[in-house]
Parts: C-alpha cells; sequence; structure tokens
C-alpha cells in the first residue's frame, strides 16, 4: 500500500513537471514567433492607422493576434501552477505536521516524540545533563468516555493537554502517545533532581482537580511514572520502557500518585510475565487444583462444609498461593477459565460426600461482569452431576456495587436453579443493608478484619454483633471468616455467632487431605458403604471360620 502511494505521489511530481515543460515551451515559442513575426505585423497596422504604406498583410496580422493568445496563454497557465504550487506546498505541510503530531491535542505524536527525544538524549550528553520521561496515564478517563461520550473525553483530553503544557518546563517535548496516555521529557541537571519531583507533583495535583470539559465537569487522576538516562538508558525507547513501568507501579500503588523507576520494577515485570505465561499453558492441563477450608457449626462443632479456594499446583516452584496468580488472572482475562477448572475438579470431587455438606465458591468481581455467569455454572453443575442445593456462591459486596443490575440478574438466575447465595465479606462494602434487600442471600459472611481484632478492638466487637442480630432478624444465616484461635471462637459464640471458618480448625486441604477428613469422620458414602459391607461380610456365616459357622 505504501508503494503504491509513493508510485501515485511520483506519477503526480511527473505530470506536474510535464506541465511546466510544456507550458514554459510554449511561452518561448510565442515569444519567438511574436519578435520573428510581430514587428512587420505591427509595422504594417501602424502605416494602415497613420496612413502611410499600403496596409498590413493578412497573414501577419492573424499571427499576431495568435502570438498575443499565446503570451496570455501562457502567463494565465503560469498563475495557475503558480497556485497549485503553493496549494501543494500547503498540503506537504498539512502532511508533515499529521505525521508529526496530534491532530486533537497539537502535542508531538510518538514518532516525533521518539525523533526529538533523540536529539535531546545528544544534546543532554553533550551538556553532562540527564533527560527526565514522564509517562502519563489518566485514571478513570473511560469512565467519562463512557457516561458523556466521545466528544467530551476529547474536550477533556485538550483541557489535560494545555494543562500539560502549563506545566511543563521551558523546551521540554509533550506528546499524546495515543487514547488517554502523555508524555514529556525535558533536560535536568542529576544533582537537582528535586526538580523532577516538583513537575511530577504539580501535574499529579491539578489533574486530580475537576475539569470543565464542554460544560461537563470531569474527576479524573493520574498515575505517572518517571525516568532518567543516566546509567545504561541508551535511547528514547529504553527511557519510554522504564517509565511506563514506572506508571504501572504507581498504578498498582493505589493510582493518582508518582513513582520513580528502579530495577526491582523490572524484575517484577518479569515474574509477572513469567507467571502469566506460565498460567496460560497450566490451566488447560490442570496444574490449578481445588483446596478446601472447613466450615465449622460454633455451636456443635460439626462440618458443614467447605469452602473451595484454589492453588497452583506447578511443576518446578510447588504450590503457590491464590494471592501471586489471582490479580493476574483477573487483569488478564484467564479467571474465568481458571475458576471453572477448579469448580469443576471440585464439584466431581464433592459430590461423592455426605449429603449434608455444602461447598462455597467465591466468585470475581471480573467474572459478575460476564452476563452469562449463570448459565455456565448451571452447565457445569449439569456436567459433573453436582446438586445445585448443595452449591453456595459467595459474592463480594464490592463487585455488586460496580453493576448491582447485572448481579440481580446472574444473582438471580443461581437462585431459581436452587444454588445458595451468600454476601462475603460483609461490612467493607458501600451499602451492605440495601444489597441485603435487593438480592436473595442465604448467608452473610463476616470479614475477618473484624474477626482477627475481635478481641482487643471493642468497635470490631460491636460490629460482629451487630452483624448477628442483623442476620438473625432477617432469617440469614451469618458466618465469621478468620477465626485462629479458640478464644476468637469463644467469643463469637457468645456474640451468638454460630458458624465460622479459619485456620484454628484447620488449613485448607488437598483433595486427598480432604477425602482422609471426610473418611475419619464417616461423612464419605462410598468408604461407609464399603465398611458396612466389609462388617457384613465378617458376621455372615459364610465368612466365619467352620468352627463357628455353626454357631453363627
Amino acid at each position: 500500500m505504501m508503494l503504491m502511494r509513493g508510485e501515485a505521489a511520483g506519477d503526480t511530481a511527473t505530470r506536474a513537471a510535464q506541465k511546466d515543460i510544456f507550458t514554459g515551451a510554449v511561452v518561448i515559442a510565442a515569444i519567438i514567433m511574436f519578435v520573428g513575426t510581430g514587428t512587420s505585423a505591427l509595422t504594417s497596422t501602424i502605416d494602415i492607422i497613420s496612413g502611410v504604406g499600403g496596409g498590413s498583410d493578412r497573414t501577419l496580422t492573424i499571427a499576431l493576434i495568435l502570438n498575443i493568445a499565446l503570451i496570455l496563454f501562457g502567463w494565465r497557465r503560469y498563475n495557475d501552477l503558480s497556485t497549485e504550487i503553493e496549494e501543494r506546498k500547503a498540503a506537504e505541510e498539512r502532511a508533515r505536521s499529521l505525521a508529526l503530531r496530534d491532530p486533537l491535542t497539537g502535542f508531538h505524536n510518538r514518532r516525533s516524540l521518539i525523533e526529538n527525544g533523540a536529539d535531546m538524549l545528544a544534546k543532554a550528553a553533550r551538556r553532562d545533563k540527564s533527560v527526565a520521561m514522564l509517562l502519563l496515564d489518566l485514571d478513570h478517563f473511560k469512565n467519562v468516555n463512557d457516561m458523556h461520550g466521545h466528544a467530551v473525553g476529547d474536550a477533556l483530553l485538550r483541557a489535560v493537554a494545555a494543562e500539560i503544557a502549563k506545566l511543563m518546563p521551558p523546551n521540554s517535548i509533550a506528546s499524546r502517545l495515543g487514547g488517554d496516555e502523555f508524555a514529556c521529557c525535558f533536560m535536568f541537571d542529576l544533582a537537582n533532581r528535586e526538580i523532577v519531583d516538583r513537575v511530577a507533583d504539580a501535574v499529579v495535583t491539578r489533574l486530580s482537580q475537576p475539569f470543565d470539559a464542554d460544560g461537563i465537569f470531569a474527576h479524573i487522576s493520574v498515575s505517572l511514572g518517571i525516568a532518567h538516562s543516566a546509567g545504561d538508558c541508551a535511547d528514547v525507547d529504553a527511557l519510554m520502557r522504564r517509565a511506563d513501568i514506572a506508571m504501572y507501579a504507581a498504578k498498582h500503588q493505589g493510582r493518582n500518585r508518582t513513582a520513580w523507576f528502579d530495577t526491582s520494577m523490572e524484575l517484577a515485570l518479569q515474574q509477572r510475565n513469567d507467571t502469566e505465561n506460565g498460567m496460560r499453558s497450566g490451566i488447560p492441563v490442570g496444574e490449578f487444583v481445588p483446596y478446601f477450608e472447613q466450615q465449622i457449626d460454633l455451636t456443635t462443632g460439626r462440618l458443614g462444609g467447605f469452602e473451595m479456594l484454589a492453588r497452583w499446583e506447578h511443576p518446578t516452584r510447588g504450590t503457590i498461593q491464590p494471592d501471586q496468580f489471582i490479580a493476574i488472572a483477573e487483569e488478564t482475562g484467564m479467571i474465568a477459565d481458571l475458576s471453572i477448572s477448579v469448580m469443576r475438579q471440585a464439584l466431581l470431587e464433592a459430590k461423592g460426600w455426605d449429603p449434608s455438606l455444602i461447598v462455597s465458591v467465591n466468585i470475581s468481581p471480573a467474572q459478575l461482569k460476564d452476563p452469562w455467569l449463570a448459565q455456565k455454572i448451571v452447565k457445569l453443575l449439569v456436567e459433573t452431576g453436582y446438586p445445585a442445593n448443595r452449591l453456595e456462591i459467595e459474592i463480594t459486596e464490592t463487585s455488586l456495587f460496580e453493576n448491582l443490575a447485572l448481579a440481580q440478574s446472574i444473582v438471580g438466575s443461581l437462585k431459581n436453579q436452587g444454588i445458595r447465595l451468600a454476601l462475603d465479606d460483609f461490612g467493607t462494602g458501600y451499602s451492605s443493608l440495601a444489597h441485603l434487600r435487593a438480592l436473595p442471600f442465604d448467608r452473610i459472611k463476616i470479614d475477618k478484619s473484624f474477626v482477627v481484632s475481635i478481641l482487643d478492638n471493642p468497635e470490631s466487637a460491636a460490629i460482629v454483633n451487630a452483624i448477628t442480630r442483623l442476620g438473625d432478624s432477617l432469617g440469614l444465616s451469618v458466618t465469621a471468616e478468620g477465626i485462629e484461635n479458640a478464644a476468637i471462637e469463644e467469643r463469637l459464640r457468645q456474640l451468638g455467632c454460630h458458624k465460622g471458618q479459619g485456620w484454628h480448625f484447620g488449613k485448607p486441604m488437598s483433595i486427598g487431605q480432604t477425602r482422609m477428613l471426610l473418611a475419619e469422620r464417616n461423612l464419605l458414602p462410598s468408604i461407609r458403604a464399603e465398611a458396612q459391607d466389609a462388617t457384613r461380610m465378617d458376621t455372615s456365616p459364610m465368612s466365619l471360620p467352620d468352627e463357628f459357622r455353626k454357631q453363627a
């Protein structure tokens, strides 16, 4: 395509050059003809006017008129060509501007940033200075676009660019890389690094304030990564990459802040990439497996069921805890496949347990954005043959806050199939009572942050007590998470909380360990039936020795 465009441009230039040559030839020929014939024709014409001579030759007169016409034609064509050349120059200038500038903000684009940044790096090296690269990504910009439309989003980007330009030092390069991402670079003295911090802090402070975007007051913030060219950072690409790594570190630290690049960030990014690649290959082959944490009736000590937790049985690194891969799974969109894979294994195992035992599964907020989630879970129940009334789906309050209408639809579909529902991390969300009223939950789970401090913090004890009483009044079962010792268990029992889970009752167990526990408690029907058959065989006459068979 680029080659075709180049050929077309070359053809246009050739045609224009040919026109120039043709026009010049016409004008020169007209002038020569005028010199050769025009003098005689003009003399004859003057003789006629003055009454001297015998009159002009008709051929010469025609030649004179033709010469004048040709000169006029050439002059007009010259003017047309001059206008065409000016228009062509203006078009080339516009094309060059579009190639090097962002049309929305007027900032440099990525290509221009790299070209001008390279010049700045060379200049900084000659002056024994460094170049600071600031990479900015607007937080919550997508919300503005989704709520108010792209016209308001564009107006906001222009306003943000104007503020960034005001805050940058003289001779800096400001660029829009695309979307809501900007990059700026400027020279500074390494001995005066606080200048960079002041500029970065000023940008973060200003962009956290409201913007008037076409009459809409938009609230955003910015995550800003900083890198400088000292050391082994030899080119603009390397500088931008480091600033980009620092920017994502700022996002992970909570957004609306700055972060300087350091080598540990690069190492962490490499580890994250290794984890992501390992997950992509590990999920299909079943490396992610279910573990089970006991849920106990605090009044009787009876086992009521398990909460399913995911673990990664890595072939070389051993068992990996979920805090090292769940966030990556959510960011990359792998959480759905991971969850379904682990649930399938858990349900296939649990359908052989005692019918009194339930399995609780925590649904990620990312999964709750899937309108087909309920259908996927129901399909899984059909494929595994697991009873719907023995499955409990746990949903966190924060995930409900993001899209309550979709959550209501999903929860309603699950409830219609007989699946139980639990509101997880109760008390840490935004509007707990409203959620209890809007959705048909069967259980409330008290967040462990309140439970672990119940002995030392009177406020935590009061919150646990209030939630327990609320559950009783609404007819909802209440489970306390994070029970770490017998004293916490006893305190919860005193407050009226009758169900709980935590490491006090044992750490999460693999399928094999769980099966052993259930066998010890006689909660595996298959083993129980085998034991009963063995007992009948042992006491039947045919199984007794000969000397006892007659007595039997």
